[in-house]
């Protein structure tokens, strides 16, 4: 069963079709995989175009293939932006930068869940999930219309943290679908000029805390998507929005394109523990599960990550006789235990003002290779690569933003201990 029918949970969709079809004949005849979809929303049949996803992939990850029928565009080259102007030109070698819009990614997974008809039966209930029991063989979720028993649930609903965030901030934006002109430029492959793909433009005006950059996406279809972001402690009103994303997109001589779709969000970004189970046969997953970089907000690598190895674990459970549980199939842990304390570091660092937001990923593009930079924003790494990240970064501060922090949390256990 699922709780939520959002993104986390579409992609575990996806993630268990594929597992299914590669091996469909081991698979016992009679006896589909049977997934009840509690949320009020249903996306595989509505298919609405609520969110757009962004995420960089190596040329010969399984996950790329897999999202390959449902990407609009993807980019090789990507431009950022510094504070004056200044463009520099990151190749990103063997990674590409993809954009799923999820109205795609929706019709792509009803397209497979359709196709494997005696294999996976997804009901959709149309309802808020009230309470969730545990009991000795199952869990048992009350909506309005009544019980809804399973052996497992998977929980993508947002959850109370295990231990409340020391920092906090807010990724909060407004983006524009803009239809183009056929002079605005190069396709996503290109690099240049005002038709290029813009990673991060830090042109924008700062916040007094925090970062803001606007970036823009022009997609093979003759749109682009352009949008003003902030990692800041607090939102913006209509009117802010407004202003900021309608300088930006001044700034790029597109004040007068057309807009075929607005969308807006806030995610939280921050340093709180997130458990993977609730009880023996409940398992969290996307936001509520971890998924979201507490430093960068991005999650839908993460959100892959999960999917792909919850699939994974519960065809492999059923195949080999035995009922599924949360011990049984519970993912790893989305990003590594270091990077963790490291996200913990920079939010304190950008929250207290220790280092300015902008110059500190310019300077982390400026000082090492883009596909390094790209692999430790998504939590993907090596201990070297990150020693290595370390030492372009503004040393001093974030050491000291590491010992408030250390402090910090020495404090409050010591607190809880009294």
């Amino acid at each position: 069963m699922l709780l939520g029918g959002g993104g986390a949970a579409v992609v575990l969709l996806q993630h268990l079709a594929a597992e299914l079809v590669a091996g469909r004949e081991h698979q016992r005849v009679g006896e589909p995989l049977r997934v009840v979809v509690v949320d009020p929303v249903d996306r595989l049949g509505t298919r609405p175009a609520d969110r757009t996803w962004c995420s960089w992939w190596d040329v010969d990850d399984p996950v790329l293939r897999l999202l390959d029928p449902c990407v609009t565009a993807r980019w090789r080259h990507l431009e950022v932006v510094d504070r004056r102007g200044g463009r520099r030109v990151l190749d990103l070698g063997r990674l590409r930068y993809v954009m799923v819009r999820s109205e795609d990614l929706y019709a792509h997974v009803a397209e497979q869940v359709a196709g494997l008809a005696g294999l996976l039966e997804v009901v959709h209930v149309a309802a808020t999930v009230t309470s969730v029991v545990t009991g000795p063989g199952s869990v048992v979720v009350t909506t309005p219309g009544g019980p809804i028993a399973a052996q497992v649930a998977l929980d993508s609903r947002p959850a109370r943290p295990v231990r409340a965030p020391v920092t906090t901030l807010l990724q909060h934006f407004r983006g524009e679908l803009l239809v183009e002109d056929d002079d605005d430029g190069p396709g996503p492959e290109g690099a240049g000029g005002r038709g290029a793909a813009v990673l991060m433009d830090f042109s924008v005006p700062q916040p007094p805390v925090g970062v803001a950059f606007g970036y823009r996406l022009p997609a093979p279809d003759g749109t682009t998507l352009v949008e003003y972001t902030e990692f800041s402690p607090a939102v913006l009103d209509d009117a802010g929005y407004t202003a900021a994303l309608g300088a930006y997109r001044s700034s790029l001589g597109l004040s007068g394109r057309a807009v075929v779709h607005v969308e807006q969000g806030v995610i939280p970004m921050d340093d709180a523990v997130r458990a993977r189970t609730a009880g023996p046969r409940v398992v969290r997953t996307g936001g509520a599960g971890g998924a979201v970089r507490g430093s960068t907000g991005y999650a839908f690598a993460a959100m892959q990550r999960q999917g792909r190895a919850l699939a994974a674990a519960v065809v492999a459970t059923r195949a080999a006789g035995r009922p599924l549980s949360a011990a049984a199939i519970a993912p790893p842990r989305p990003y590594p235990r270091r990077h963790a304390w490291m996200d913990a570091v920079m939010l304190r660092a950008l929250a207290d003002g220790s280092v300015a937001g902008a110059d500190f990923f310019l300077r982390l593009f400026a000082r090492n290779p883009p596909e390094r930079v790209l692999r430790f924003l998504d939590g993907a790494t090596s201990p070297r690569e990150e020693v290595a990240l370390m030492a372009t970064s503004p040393l001093a501060a974030m050491v000291t933003s590491a010992l408030r922090d250390g402090c910090s949390r020495w404090w409050r256990r010591l607190g809880s201990v009294r």
